[in-house]
């Protein structure tokens, strides 16, 4: 199983930006999916975006698309979320994840998690 670790959360101002990053250890993270995932307490943990083994194609929830992008780099075991536009909704902690496929789809199950990272937004 991958191990995890993501970092570059912090405080910002709405309509700011910020540049997660996810630091994947293991021989697997090039060969499967990845995924941002976000969690408020007391909800529970949604979507954010998804990208494919080799970077080929990403997916997002409608409530980023066209503020975030999601990118990986499989040279140096790495993925990032850059968050623009950001808003206080967006106020959540982050989660990176690995699929156990090598492309996503809905129903794509994640089976190793990072301890997340926390984002939050003022207005």
């Amino acid at each position: 199983q991958a191990q995890l670790v993501e970092s570059g959360g912090g405080l910002v101002q709405a309509g700011g930006s910020v540049k997660l990053s996810c630091a994947a250890s293991g021989r697997t993270f090039s060969s499967v999916a990845m995924g941002w995932f976000r969690q408020v307490p007391g909800k529970e943990r949604e979507f954010v975006a998804a990208i494919n083994w080799n970077g080929g194609s990403a997916y997002y929830a409608d409530s980023v698309k066209g503020r975030f992008t999601i990118s990986r780099d499989n040279a140096k075991n790495m993925m990032y979320l850059q968050m623009n536009n950001l808003k206080p909704e967006d106020t959540a902690t982050y989660y990176c994840a690995a699929s156990r496929g090598r492309t996503y789809s809905k129903g794509s199950r994640f089976g190793s998690w990072g301890q997340g990272t926390q984002v939050t937004v003022s207005s």
